[in-house]
């Protein structure tokens, strides 16, 4: 039997699954910022990220009917309101673009690694084309326009040196040794990631009209200043540069351009890859303190998806996954 002939497997279904729902997510809010932004070149990149994502919604319908699996709901033009006035600014989109394109190509990446059909493997992989083209495009904007803040810059070394002491690791008590080129990185990189969410959250609770829901909203952006707090006084620690905030590209509006669902669902999404990349970071990073605030970090906000859990099962907002068969009642 050919290969392509078997079933689809458990990492395959619950991959197709999530990112039916992320696309139409994607889909919507993609379509609302092609509404208000003004500057020609971001407007751009917008228009084909939402070619790339109908482009994905579209295969990924045709791979659910050829396996008579059941469409996910997802979200569809219900869920925003393209009449609302702008709640962002051009270099909040352009910086929100860059920063979903760097979530996507990680997300893809897992997901081809982890399929067998050949027709997967090549949806994941054109998914992986487009979402690094997306990354190249937004890059290159921000870099042309002086908004692209790039992490501090090392020395280059002499030579080669080897670590001859335990301590390197473990010493963290007085002052600390410096930051490593790694840790710098990866520190940089998660506090631009975690701008991006918290001015996300912020613009959302503004907007938000369920109490409950605010809430939640309230939680992640307590968790995010906390997080963004202790991250970013390492750097200043060494003397070294954070990113800015974005709060100041939200603009006052409080008419809600997506649905409570939506911008619920949408924070959730951003805390669950918080998790991946603090994840990343803590085997990274070589100083026992950082690797543990990467791990604190990590088990608040698995505490904050249980509050999304919470919320969204008792909306009746959140769509079971696929589940296994259960046999003893077959």
């Amino acid at each position: 039997m050919h290969l392509d002939n078997h079933r689809l497997t458990s990492p395959e279904i619950s991959n197709l699954w999530v990112h039916y729902t992320r696309e139409t997510m994607q889909i919507c809010v993609t379509k609302y910022m092609l509404k208000i932004i003004e500057d020609p070149e971001v407007h751009k990149i917008f228009v084909k990220a939402l070619e790339f994502s109908q482009n994905h919604v579209k295969r990924l319908r045709d791979l659910f009917i050829k396996e008579a699996f059941p469409i996910p709901k997802g979200f569809s033009d219900e869920d925003v309101n393209l009449e609302a006035p702008p709640l962002f600014t051009d270099k909040f989109c352009i910086q929100y673009i860059h920063t979903l394109s760097m979530h996507g190509a990680q997300a893809y990446s897992l997901a081809f690694s982890c399929s067998i059909r050949q027709e997967i493997r090549d949806f994941y992989y054109q998914c992986n084309i487009d979402t690094m083209n997306l990354y190249n495009k937004s890059i290159e904007v921000l870099l042309s326009k002086k908004l692209y803040e790039k992490p501090p810059l090392y020395t280059n070394p002499d030579d080669v040196q080897f670590i001859n002491k335990f301590q390197y690791i473990t010493d963290v008590l007085g002052k600390p040794r410096a930051l490593n080129s790694i840790e710098c990185g990866n520190i940089f990189f998660n506090l631009q990631k975690s701008m991006v969410a918290k001015g996300t959250f912020i613009a959302f609770q503004q907007v938000g009209n369920d109490k409950e829901v605010n809430q939640v909203l309230q939680k992640c952006i307590n968790a995010a200043n906390k997080h963004i707090g202790k991250f970013s006084n390492l750097l200043l620690n060494e003397d070294l540069h954070s990113p800015r905030s974005l709060e100041s590209e939200i603009t006052n509006s409080k008419i809600a351009p997506f649905s409570d669902k939506l911008m619920l669902f949408h924070s959730g999404f951003l805390v669950a890859v918080a998790v991946s990349y603090y994840g990343t970071a803590a085997v990274a990073c070589l100083r026992a303190d950082i690797a543990m605030g990467c791990e604190k970090a990590i088990m608040e906000d698995l505490m904050l998806l249980a509050s999304f859990s919470k919320t969204m099962i008792k909306k009746k907002w959140m769509e079971q996954p696929p589940e296994s068969n259960d046999r003893k009642t077959l």
